[in-house]
């Protein structure tokens, strides 16, 4: 079953580098980030992991728990590690979850529910889909997904800059516009009159167009 935008993330318990995930009990009231690996020593995912292991802090910052999956067992997740430590100078400081029995990636829509039972005989090509990014949000829902080409390494900076959407536009009824940074004008929603506006936003805002309206980012 395809996963979409809105649907509650489906719960798993799993074996991880850092011992058994309920991964709702996991999240707790957390936003959290699954990032999702075809197969252990691989050359782009050796680069990701150390990647989001060195930018963990601003996970950290934003209240995010992150955890990763690749489809093989959790003892070849420590000899990958040691890898990833020493070509990337970082190794993963967060769980990484061993789905050697492919359970989470049929789970997820990543691979068909024929794929088998073991990631035993499967290379990276057979894995391939399994390359996804799933944003969390604290009600479990899905807010972010975003698939990749194994070919091509994943942006980690605008995963961190649509979590800074996701987690303001939650908490005030604004939208963020394209190339939106953390810091500039945001879009007022258009549920928002202009009266209602007014009142939220005393030191004013810009109309554009009546359905474009731009106001400084909310601080509070």
């Amino acid at each position: 079953m395809a996963i979409r935008l809105g649907d509650v993330a489906p719960d798993f318990t799993a074996e991880t580098t850092e011992g058994s995930v309920s991964f709702h009990q996991w999240l707790g009231d957390k936003w959290g980030v699954l990032f999702s690996h075809p197969k252990d020593f691989t050359p782009v995912c050796t680069t990701e992991l150390g990647a989001v292991a060195r930018i963990k802090p601003e996970f950290d910052k934003r209240g995010v728990k992150v955890i990763g999956l690749s489809a093989d067992p959790v003892d070849r997740h420590a000899g990958w590690a040691a890898d990833i430590e020493e070509t990337q100078g970082h190794a993963p400081n967060f769980p990484v979850i061993a789905d050697s029995e492919l359970v989470v990636s049929k789970l997820y829509g990543m691979l068909p529910a024929d794929a088998g039972t073991t990631s035993e005989g499967r290379t990276a090509v057979n894995n391939q889909t399994v390359r996804n990014v799933y944003v969390v949000g604290p009600d479990k829902k899905i807010k972010l997904l975003i698939s990749y080409p194994m070919t091509t390494g994943r942006n980690f900076d605008e995963v961190l800059r649509v979590i800074d959407s996701l987690q303001l536009t939650a908490k005030h009824k604004v939208a963020t516009p394209a190339d939106w940074k953390n810091g500039e004008d945001v879009i007022i929603v258009t549920s928002v009159t202009d009266e209602e506006a007014r009142q939220k936003y005393p030191a004013g805002f810009k109309t554009l167009k009546p359905y474009l309206r731009t106001v400084a980012q909310p601080q509070d």
